[in-house]
């Protein structure tokens, strides 16, 4: 079985082999290279200051936000296992919060030495494909790295981004006004949306098309929930799902409406860095989190 780096793994050499696994050019995103940037409104709940004193969650702002996907823009998810993204931006000046979520509850490493491993195992050798071997005897040792997969399996994605329900892996420590500090997770899940068939998913031929008509008439909007966390909770492992995470409590902090399109450099301007929090929510405390907050940094400068 394949032994994991000792201590070799950073955010620089993540970055280097995201690039190289995915055959990306130099100044393209590290991973979820294509998307779309959009602009919209965020208004708050009432419930927001019971869960965080952050004003980026409790008071009305702009929104910039980027739709994603690995994968090819319009071309057919014919499998319905691609992963897509939605980071967003609330807030302004001192009180801006950059949020990542994602279409599956879990990353797929729980620390940063396993995330190089995992990259590493399906570089594809001389003959276009990875070492499968390696690849098998690496699930093997290390079987956290198939959750994120057996998790798209098992849930296909919907046929738009706008239907897409995204999670937050990490769990976030939040402080409201009364200073009681718990953690939560972020779930953005569409209103007024049904999921779309596995089928429905398979026809699809263009995901950023749909989108874009979706938003034209000003059909595409997101409650932005926490998750509250129990007694117990894992906090460090981005690899596992809290207990019954789909069954317990959660809290809508405010409403996203995206009603626009913007170009994508307006998006490339300023990397969606998720060490961007304001005062009220505060650092993950877990190893991916760390190195995902430099890594998105080491891309943005590498793509300029």
């Amino acid at each position: 079985m394949p032994q994991l780096p000792n201590g070799a793994a950073t955010p620089m050499s993540v970055v280097d082999v995201l690039r190289a696994v995915a055959g990306l050019p130099p100044k393209a995103r590290a991973s979820f290279c294509w998307g779309q940037c959009v602009r919209g409104t965020y208004a708050p709940s009432d419930q927001a200051k019971e869960i965080t004193k952050s004003r980026s969650f409790t008071m009305p702002s702009r929104v910039l936000a980027r739709f994603s996907a690995d994968g090819v823009p319009n071309a057919v998810d014919a499998d319905g296992r691609s992963l897509r993204g939605f980071s967003f931006r609330l807030g302004s000046g001192n009180h801006r919060s950059e949020i990542l979520t994602q279409s599956a509850p879990v990353h797929f490493a729980r620390t940063l030495d396993q995330m190089l491993a995992f990259l590493q195992a399906r570089m594809p050798g001389p003959d276009g494909k990875p070492d499968m071997a390696r690849l098998e005897a690496l699930s093997a040792a290390n079987p956290e790295t198939l959750r994120q997969a057996s998790y798209l399996a098992a849930n296909p994605p919907p046929a738009s981004l706008a239907c897409t329900t995204y999670w937050g892996v990490h769990a976030f420590p939040a402080t409201n006004a009364k200073g009681e500090t718990r953690f939560i997770k972020f779930k953005v899940a569409p209103v007024g949306e049904e999921r779309r068939s596995a089928e429905d998913a398979a026809k699809f031929t263009g995901l950023l098309r749909d989108l874009e008509s979706r938003i034209a008439a000003r059909d595409v909007r997101f409650s932005v929930m926490a998750l509250l966390d129990r007694p117990g909770d894992p906090v460090m492992d981005v690899t596992i799902r809290w207990p019954d995470e789909d069954g317990r409590e959660a809290v809508r902090l405010g409403t996203i409406v995206i009603t626009g399109t913007e170009s994508n450099e307006v998006c490339d301007a300023s990397v969606f860095n998720p060490a961007e929090l304001a005062e009220g929510i505060g650092h993950p405390p877990d190893e991916i989190f760390a190195a995902r907050r430099d890594a998105y940094a080491i891309s943005q400068t590498r793509r300029r």
